[in-house]
């Protein structure tokens, strides 16, 4: 009687001992599938392993075309950082001038270093986006892993980068920001702004494939996500509510934590406060949020990837 009004009373726990075979099967098919997820992200990687050398090729034949009987050469690399550099400052300049306030080098040297970052950003998804409609022919004739096309790009992306970061190491001793022990990281925050550009540049990739518009969709965005990211400005410039609403942006925190570990030599891991011209009170960072960023990266990464590893079948069709 004991066993029965047991059962009786837990219709769930009745189920499950009616029919034992049946939560049993239940079990196994969730284990199946995250067997399965898991088969298809190591399957994904070893594809991209296997086609290192073509990934090679292609991030060597980006570089070479875009700098192959290029007037300015390499000088390429910094010209876009530049533009941003100097467009920072003038509006830095007017908000200082307007304020009253003076312009130190300190301001200069942060929008510097978010500039390189931004610049490989912007310059990522601009070839990233074009690569599958711009390789038809490879796409729909010959077989190899199509995450090789926007890869390609943002390693080759990197090579700009590189030319841009070494140039602003020449400059920024002028600008009196030393060498600290917090330079450590700039790999942490470099790893991450690497996996969140490729991850957006396998979603722009791959949505461009389908919908021939996003393209001018992201290009619209580039040109004006500009003035939503803290490139130009801090967001604790702007006061408590409108810094937390800026810093939600994934790439917000990179591109700051960049600018307190290299020109404030700041420890990430410790909050800072500061305050505005105003003398109200605001955070200006949180090591929440380079978790923050950290799970939009690597999040955002692994579910492009899945979602172009499961569409690649149908992009011969497409192209």
């Amino acid at each position: 009687m004991a066993n029965a009004v047991t059962t009786q009373g837990s219709p769930t726990l009745a189920a499950v001992s009616a029919h034992p075979a049946a939560a049993t099967t239940s079990m196994a098919v969730g284990e199946e599938e995250r067997l399965s997820l898991f088969a298809e992200y190591r399957e994904m990687v070893t594809e991209l392993w296997q086609y290192r050398h073509l990934i090679y090729q292609f991030a060597r034949r980006d570089i070479v075309l875009r700098y192959k009987q290029a007037v300015m050469g390499f000088l390429w690399a910094v010209f876009m950082p530049l533009l941003i550099v100097a467009s920072g400052f003038l509006v830095r300049f007017a908000v200082a001038q307007s304020s009253g306030s003076s312009l130190g080098g300190s301001s200069v040297a942060g929008i510097a270093v978010k500039s390189i970052a931004w610049a490989f950003f912007v310059g990522t998804l601009g070839f990233a986006t074009t690569s599958l409609t711009g390789a038809m022919n490879l796409v729909s004739k010959v077989y190899f892993p199509r995450e090789v096309l926007p890869l390609s790009a943002t390693i080759g992306q990197m090579f700009d980068f590189t030319v841009g970061a070494v140039a602003l190491l020449f400059i920024l001793p002028f600008l009196h920001v030393g060498v600290s022990l917090q330079l450590l990281w700039l790999p942490v925050l470099l790893v991450l702004l690497f996996t969140f550009t490729l991850g957006v540049a396998l979603f722009a990739s791959c949505g461009n494939l389908f919908y021939r518009d996003v393209k001018y969709i992201v290009q619209v965005l580039l040109t004006f996500g500009i003035f939503f990211t803290p490139v130009f400005f801090e967001p604790a410039m702007l006061g408590p509510k409108a810094a937390w609403i800026v810093m939600l942006n994934p790439l917000a925190p990179i591109l700051e934590g960049l600018r307190l570990a290299v020109v404030e030599q700041h420890n990430l891991l410790q909050p800072l406060m500061t305050h505005t011209p105003k003398g109200v009170l605001v955070q200006a960072w949180s090591p929440w949020s380079l978790l923050y960023s950290a799970a939009w990266a690597l999040g955002g990464l692994a579910l492009s990837a899945l979602l172009f590893h499961r569409l690649e079948s149908a992009f011969a069709e497409r192209a």
